[in-house]
């Protein structure tokens, strides 16, 4: 495949997912602070934010797992596109994505310290737990 058509799939993929998690395509400034809140590797700059979301670039494997992580879309169908749409179903019927209020509730125990994020993760566990026996 002709890279410049993988970047510029890449690119809407990316503006696509973006958007689904209620975030704008259009600020690499944005992109680039998001992002690197919640990557532990080396921080991007705005510019290679850009890169990503205009189709001059596609991020490491490392950072395009960190962002299909962040926005809730699977690694490869931000990387390559194909059956794994996010909002939709892959073929198995399961879901392939979170909602965006899911997302953010995500990235919101992420910035928790550790015991308070066993705290909320118990709590889940038991929400779950009291849901099954309805």
């Amino acid at each position: 495949m002709n890279p410049s058509i993988e970047r510029e799939g890449f690119s809407e993929r990316l503006q696509q997912a973006l958007r689904n998690a209620e975030y704008s395509p259009e600020s690499p400034t944005q992109l680039a602070r998001e992002f690197n809140i919640r990557f532990a590797g080396r921080p991007i700059t705005v510019h290679a934010a850009r890169k990503w979301l205009v189709g001059e670039a596609i991020p490491t494997q490392e950072k395009l797992r960190a962002l299909a992580q962040w926005l809730g879309v699977p690694a490869e169908w931000l990387r390559f596109g194909g059956n794994m749409a996010p909002g939709g179903a892959e073929a198995s019927g399961t879901p392939s994505r979170f909602e965006s209020a899911d997302v953010k509730l995500i990235g919101d125990l992420q910035r928790l310290d550790e015991h308070h994020q066993a705290i909320a993760r118990e709590f889940i566990r038991m929400l779950v737990r009291m849901n099954r026996q309805k």
